[in-house]
């Protein structure tokens, strides 16, 4: 469930957002102030931010600066909604950083199918980024993976298994969601054949492997701790 702040003084505006967006299946959380948003950010990191420009303490491009200057924070979308229209305003947020610049009067229809289209594009640089974890490197976009400075060959289903596994943020996968994933319909292929492959690219990792968990009864996750 995508997590989306929204960031706007103007509380009949806001309570629009949130119940639609709520109302769409978005987890969402309301700041009528900027300073409390940016002071909320860091523990409670949302997917995307709906931010208002005119704000009564720090203003939207401020905000937006200061977010974009944070290397914990600058891959967080940011949706600028506000009554200024001009051009130079537009140029001057995007130029900030903002992702997308949405002027009021707005259609709930077009800020919802905007986060989704912001998100989706998120979501794919993000699995496109490069993987480092120690000697550990991993280039998705090249389907290269290399051990301590040395180039390690994965077969596709193997540079698959390892993605879902490092991008499911830590969560079990089971044996039935991998198949589902890697194997799609055949029903031909048994869980057994999910053992089998993560136990090839175990070995291939070498000392990484370890980074595979197995949690018994139920599959097996990505923890390097």
């Amino acid at each position: 469930m995508p997590f989306v702040y929204v960031v706007e003084d103007d509380e009949d505006i806001n309570d629009l957002l949130v119940y639609n967006l709520r109302k769409e299946g978005f987890d969402v959380k309301p700041f009528l102030s900027s300073l409390e948003a940016l002071n909320r950010i860091k523990k409670d990191k949302p997917d995307i931010i709906l931010l208002d420009i005119m704000l009564p303490d720090m203003d939207g491009l401020e905000f937006c600066k200061s977010i974009k200057s944070d290397p914990e924070m600058e891959d967080i979308p940011i949706i600028m909604i506000t009554a200024k229209s001009t051009e130079i305003d537009k140029i001057v947020g995007l130029e900030l950083g903002a992702d997308d610049y949405i002027t009021k009067p707005f259609s709930i229809r077009e800020v919802i199918a905007r986060i989704r289209a912001i998100l989706r594009r998120s979501k794919k640089r993000e699995n496109q980024k490069i993987f480092r974890y120690r000697g550990l490197v991993i280039n998705p976009e090249n389907f290269q993976i290399s051990v301590d400075g040395k180039n390690v060959n994965l077969t596709a289903k193997e540079f698959k298994l390892l993605m879902l596994l490092i991008n499911s943020d830590g969560k079990v996968l089971s044996r039935e969601k991998i198949l589902s994933f890697l194997w799609e319909d055949d029903l031909e292929v048994y869980d057994r054949t999910v053992d089998v492959h993560i136990k090839k690219l175990r070995d291939k990792l070498g000392k990484y492997g370890s980074c595979i968990k197995t949690v018994r009864g139920v599959g097996y996750k990505w923890n390097c701790d």
